[in-house]
């Protein structure tokens, strides 16, 4: 009966690492919005790490978190680090190309809880006086993040929502009257 039981276990934990192992080996997580604000208003908001606390959905998630700035104040080689509670854990950002009004491309490493790197990308369009920003993360699924992709529903579910109050955020913040 015992041997049952443990082989019954051993299937199971079979099961279950396959099944871990066939989720996809890539994610992609894209949100968009149109902001009623020039291209130049929105892409100062994101060109710049230290505007990012106005809009960030994770900015006051720890009012006590630690933040460095390094590099040149914006564009390419602008780097941003944290370290905070378990909300936010510990990172960087780094821009990696900076065009202006059009394309910011990111750099994101994070470093706790769990290491693992992803790339961050807004476009900008503009569409008559307003602008259609899309806001896109990209990266690979380790073992890890296929486990709690599996448990936790994928990396839209997990990360979606949050894009989509940081595009509402940075609309408030780009619409403002300068």
């Amino acid at each position: 009966m015992l041997k049952k039981i443990l082989l019954g276990i051993f299937v199971a934990v079979l099961l279950l690492l396959g099944v871990i192992l066939a989720q996809p080996d890539q994610f992609k997580v894209t949100r968009a919005a149109t902001i009623n604000a020039p291209a130049e208003a929105v892409f100062s908001q994101l060109n710049d790490f230290q505007k990012w606390n106005a809009w960030s959905p994770w900015g006051k998630l720890d009012p006590g978190m630690k933040e460095t700035f390094s590099g040149p104040p914006s564009g390419a080689g602008s780097v941003y680090e944290w370290a905070g509670n378990k909300d936010v854990g510990r990172g960087r950002m780094t821009i990696l190309e900076s065009h202006p009004h059009d394309t910011l491309r990111i750099r994101l490493e994070f470093i706790e809880p769990f290491a693992s790197e992803a790339a961050t990308d807004f476009v900008l369009q503009p569409e008559g006086a307003a602008t259609r920003v899309t806001w896109t993360m990209s990266g690979q699924n380790d073992f890890l993040s296929k486990t709690m992709c599996l448990f936790m529903g994928g990396m839209d579910k997990m990360i979606g929502p949050d894009f989509e109050k940081g595009l509402r955020q940075l609309r408030s913040v780009s619409e403002k009257p300068l």
